[in-house]
């Protein structure tokens, strides 16, 4: 049986702030990110990365792709990451489609460590996210969100995501078919780029 993928806290705010991921950030992102593959649903990927898949994937993002982390500026929780910083997620965008006409829409994804959820980061991650998806230019964000990932949904709708459809049984993990949901933030008033 799987672990429920989000599990309300009524923690403190962490006070937090975010930068871009560097190489150097690597192991901590395995490691906010890999359970979440072996253990539960939250993602559909099958396969946990390798140091040397997640320091290109970050190489990847270091471009008009971004990948934020949060800095915790509070206390030791987190993931060490470069100058020993604690990471206690990260968010990033991607290509949407490769279709030239999709240039404008970028799927993003978030993940926070399993210690600091409540705390404020996943939407800290999400707002930065969306500001810098702005000033690139990008005039739509989309979630495409495992539907029992109510934390997610939650965030994303708390940010002015709406939900846009749901793909029936598209993915399968741990001998389950899993819909996926998907929510769509519309940058307000963003010019046309050809």
């Amino acid at each position: 049986m799987s672990k429920p993928a989000f599990q309300p806290s009524r923690l403190p705010l962490t006070p937090m702030r975010t930068r871009l991921a560097e190489v150097e950030d690597a192991e901590a992102l395995m490691a906010i990110l890999n359970p979440e593959i072996i253990e539960i649903v939250v993602s559909l990927d099958l396969v946990p990365r390798t140091l040397e898949e997640q320091r290109a994937w970050i190489l990847e993002h270091r471009t008009s792709y971004v990948c934020l982390v949060a800095i915790n500026e509070d206390d030791e929780l987190g993931e060490a990451g470069a100058r020993g910083e604690k990471i206690l997620g990260f968010a990033s965008i991607s290509a949407f489609r490769d279709k030239p006409a999709y240039a404008t829409a970028v799927e993003n994804s978030v993940y926070v460590h399993r210690g600091a959820r409540g705390r404020g980061v996943g939407e800290r991650l999400l707002r930065d996210l969306i500001t810098a998806a702005e000033k690139s230019g990008y005039h739509s964000v989309i979630a495409r969100i495992v539907g029992e990932n109510a934390g997610s949904i939650r965030l994303h709708e708390k940010c002015g995501f709406t939900l846009v459809g749901t793909e029936i049984e598209v993915g399968r993990k741990h001998g389950r078919w899993h819909d996926v949901v998907e929510y769509q933030y519309v940058v307000p008033s963003s010019p046309p780029r050809p």
